[in-house]
């Protein structure tokens, strides 16, 4: 696995901003997209591209194009759709499937309750989107879901992690090729497993149900 962590002072002050308490919602998605955009940047340097050539007003020159099939972002439900506009404003080609998650609060293990995937994954670059990777048991099993469905290339976008996620993911996907990208690697997870500093409930922040 390769870790990806974003340092940059933009991605900093807007994650400063997110974690504070008192960011309302509206204040909170606007920031997630736009902090997305960024780790976007980041996560896409090794998209699947193929030569082409066009003609400029003044000659014919060689460019690239997003190669086919195109890349598949796929954001957990439901935090994830905070995620989805600031990932397509960059890959307004890709598709988009859904993978539906929910952590039992007691056992801290993660279930499938929805997906809308393409039946057949194989040769697909896929871009998993999770804003807290916490104790890493939703972003193993989405990952996992992905390669059995005969994909290749997994990418995870989280905007926070802590050390306890990625080391679960990095021994859940050994051999696998899986790189995971983060706006910020925290200190830890709480008793609750919630990521301290962290930010709270990203999906009832986003949606204003705190």
């Amino acid at each position: 696995m390769r870790l990806h962590v974003a340092e940059h002072p933009l991605i900093t002050h807007k994650l400063t901003v997110l974690r504070d308490k008192n960011t309302p919602s509206s204040v909170f998605r606007s920031l997630a997209t736009e902090l997305v955009t960024l780790l976007t940047y980041e996560a896409t340097r090794d998209v699947r591209v193929e030569t082409v050539s066009i003609e400029t007003p003044v000659t014919t020159t060689e460019g690239v194009t997003l190669s086919h099939p195109k890349p598949l972002v796929v954001p957990i439900l439901r935090a994830g759709l905070g995620m989805l506009d600031g990932m397509v404003a960059l890959l307004p080609s890709a598709e988009v499937g859904f993978l539906g998650m929910v952590r039992n609060e007691e056992t801290l293990q993660p279930s499938t309750y929805a997906e809308r995937l393409p039946n057949d994954l194989t040769g697909r670059q896929c871009f998993v989107l999770d804003p807290m990777l916490a104790t890493g048991g939703s972003l193993v099993a989405a990952i996992n879901f992905l390669f059995q469905r005969g994909a290749t290339d997994v990418t995870a976008i989280c905007l926070l992690g802590a050390p306890e996620g990625v080391a679960a993911v990095e021994a859940a996907t050994e051999g696998k090729n899986v790189t995971l990208v983060l706006g910020a690697l925290d200190e830890r997870l709480n008793e609750h497993g919630y990521i301290v500093p962290g930010l709270g409930d990203a999906g009832d922040r986003l949606y204003g149900t705190v």
